[in-house]
């Protein structure tokens, strides 16, 4: 047992180490400075196995604190509840968001390379790995969450035995649903892998997130007896949930299926061959989908019809659930008229926080994925596709193209937001709802620049189609916590909505001239 713990944990640091020397040398400054031997030089090992040690330890508590900060204290914070509801709300979140955490992370179902390093490649007892790792995540959410209850607990008017109570209820509930993942795979001989969710599961999780936030909305919180009741409910499940997880005979035979996927990512070719197989299935096959148009513009304008399923079909539906919201204010607002003043009072000092919310629907991401897999892929072969004019025209193109696939929802929003301002009270300023449809719209072309520019600056996909860029992927973590901090701001709408405006604006005028600057020498196929 004790040489197994041993194994498992040089593996995971050796595999963390080397995936933080190539993240170092991915820095674009750092890259030309450290060598392509950096493996190989004691020094940087030594350097990188204290920031593996390090990330261990900060791992235990920094999800957690974000988790609490961002999704429970922070949610609860937006719905301004009088103060002798913080308790009740917090338990109310913290109740229907564990439940939903203990079906989408696992730990167990998890099929990480480690995982397959350990129990395939070398060998190892599937069940001694499989028990001290689990007990080990296990621990680390124990412990984790015992901090995190007491500080956010405390400080919204829990009682210490609740703040006590609440990391053996996560841990109950993660057991609990361990064991019968064990049981049904014994029954029906299949794995339930926690990164391929099913349909019915996914709709679960949509229900779930809806009266986690939606019932708060409307005035409805979960009894906090009735917290407490499924909490110690979850506990004495985990408890029995144990001796099923220690005595599962299984485990070898179960991880061989479930790491099959793992197996194939060691495989660069048959994981081309399995992305590109995915890919297929989004486009088009409509033999009569052609173009009058020339040079790159016939290249655009057959991708993107091409790709509608993808592109505009996801844009629509986007649109037509922002429209279903805004008829459901509307609604809302003539069932119960006293709700008008708090709907004005959003629609007048909060467009910060629907910076968010564009981060959210916008398709940026997805455009640019489906850009390289399905085009750049291979043109990027050829010396004439990476010319500075070609690029920058390049660029452009598709860059109006996500502008017009991102506008049909932002247009819905924006317009639906000046129509809610206007039957909510309206404003004594008739330019506020100008600027709230134009700041919308301004926002939706921001994130279009954006997704597109890194996209042409860093390229992070390899001929495999894996990201391999450290620095996009830090981008992405970084536009994603400022665009949350601004779920925190207030300010008026024609304040922010202004800036707004003109940030775009300058925006776009620099993206352009890195792009034309930079990307010849950027936009490449990493190796």
């Amino acid at each position: 047992m004790f040489k197994t713990l041993r194994l498992s944990f040089s593996l995971k640091n050796t595999y963390r180490v080397n995936g933080i020397l190539y993240a170092i040398r991915q820095i674009p400054l750092l890259k030309k400075i450290i060598p392509n031997r950096v493996y190989q030089i004691r020094g940087f090992k030594i350097f990188a196995n204290i920031l593996s040690v390090l990330w261990e330890i900060v791992s235990v508590f920094l999800g957690k604190l974000l988790y609490f900060l961002i999704m429970i204290v922070g949610a609860a914070a937006l719905y301004e509840l009088p103060p002798e509801t913080e308790p009740q709300m917090f338990l109310h979140l913290l109740l229907l968001l564990t439940i939903l955490g203990a079906k989408a992370n696992t730990y167990m179902f998890n099929p990480t390379k480690d995982k397959y390093y350990a129990m395939i490649l070398l060998g190892m007892d599937a069940k001694d790995y499989t028990l001290i790792n689990y007990f080990y995540a296990i621990l680390k959410v124990l412990a984790g969450f015992t901090l995190c209850s007491f500080v956010f607990g405390l400080s919204m008017g829990l009682h210490v035995w609740q703040c006590i109570l609440i990391p053996f209820f996560v841990t109950g509930a993660k057991l609990t649903v361990a064991a019968y993942e064990l049981w049904d795979y014994e029954k029906n001989g299949t794995v339930n892998n926690e990164n391929r969710l099913g349909k019915f599961v996914w709709i679960a999780i949509a229900v779930l997130l809806a009266a986690a936030y939606g019932l708060p909305a409307v005035g409805i919180l979960i009894p906090e007896i009735v917290s407490i009741v499924v909490m110690f409910t979850a506990i004495l499940l985990g408890l029995g949930s144990v001796y099923k997880i220690v005595t599962f005979r299984h485990y070898r035979a179960m991880y061989k299926e479930l790491l099959i996927d793992a197996t194939m990512q060691m495989d660069s070719s048959a994981q081309t061959k399995i992305v590109q197989q995915q890919s297929l299935k989004t486009i088009s096959a409509d033999t009569d989908i052609s173009s009058n148009k020339r040079g790159f513009e016939y290249l655009n304008e057959l991708f993107i019809k091409r790709h509608q399923k993808i592109l505009w079909k996801s844009a629509k539906k986007i649109a037509m659930v922002a429209l279903g919201i805004i008829a459901v204010c509307l609604l809302l607002l003539k069932i119960r008229p006293e709700t008008g003043e708090k709907i004005n009072g959003v629609m007048m000092s909060y467009l910060p926080y629907f910076a968010f919310v564009m981060y959210l629907i916008n398709r940026g991401t997805g455009f640019t994925r489906a850009l390289f897999i399905n085009c750049d892929h291979s043109l990027l072969t050829y010396s004439f596709y990476k010319k500075p004019k070609q690029i920058l025209q390049l660029f452009q193109i598709r860059l109006r193209e996500i502008i017009k696939i991102n506008l049909l929802p932002a247009a819905v929003i924006g317009c639906g937001m000046a129509v809610l301002l206007y039957a909510s009270g309206g404003t004594e300023n008739p330019l506020n709802y100008v600027v709230l449809i134009v700041s919308i719209l301004c926002m939706s072309i921001f994130f279009s620049v954006h997704y597109l520019t890194i996209y042409y600056l860093l390229q992070p996909y390899n001929a495999e189609t894996q990201i391999k860029s450290g620095m996009y992927q830090v981008i992405m973590w970084i536009t994603y916590m400022v665009c949350y901090i601004m779920i925190r701001i207030k300010m008026p709408t024609l304040v922010f909505g202004v800036m707004t405006i003109v940030f775009c604006v300058l925006y776009c005028i620099v993206a352009s001239v890195l792009v034309l600057k930079f990307a010849p020498k950027t936009f490449r196929i990493r190796t």
